[in-house]
């Protein structure tokens, strides 16, 4: 993926809370503990049952990250130079940007669902098309 922010906030129907510059984005971050590339990266402070996204945004910005979708319009003067993008809902912003990337390319989807053997079940589909498909499959079990 390689977006500008600018392009990103259109995708999503974002409000700028704080505008830097318009850089390319190549990595969404949901967990601040897996970034990176802080100059490519665009966190997504998601709310969660025990955790808030949002209460990493500091400790992100003190590492080099310099762009965030919130849904807190708390005081920004902090985040000097960062691209802070306000929205309603982070969740539904992030799956608008990956509607979007997947509108991308005409490529066909075969989903698996069900509660067991899913990661298997892909493994073997690998194996039985990659000789006459180029096949995309996520890493690992990350289904």
């Amino acid at each position: 993926m390689n977006y500008s922010i600018d392009h990103i906030k259109e995708i999503i129907k974002g409000d700028w809370l704080c505008k830097g510059q318009n850089q390319a984005i190549e990595h969404l971050v949901t967990d601040s503990r897996k970034i990176i590339f802080p100059d490519t990266s665009l966190f997504f402070a998601l709310p969660g049952r025990r955790r808030d996204g949002y209460h990493f945004l500091k400790e992100l910005y003190d590492r080099g990250l310099r762009n965030f979708v919130v849904t807190k319009k708390d005081d920004i003067s902090y985040y000097s130079g960062a691209n802070l993008i306000f929205v309603d809902n982070t969740l539904r912003a992030l799956q608008l940007l990956a509607a979007y990337h997947r509108s991308q390319f005409d490529i066909p989807v075969i989903a698996i669902t069900g509660s067991n053997g899913k990661t298997i079940v892909k493994e073997w589909l690998n194996q039985l098309l990659e000789d006459r498909f180029g096949i995309v499959r996520s890493p690992k079990s990350y289904n």
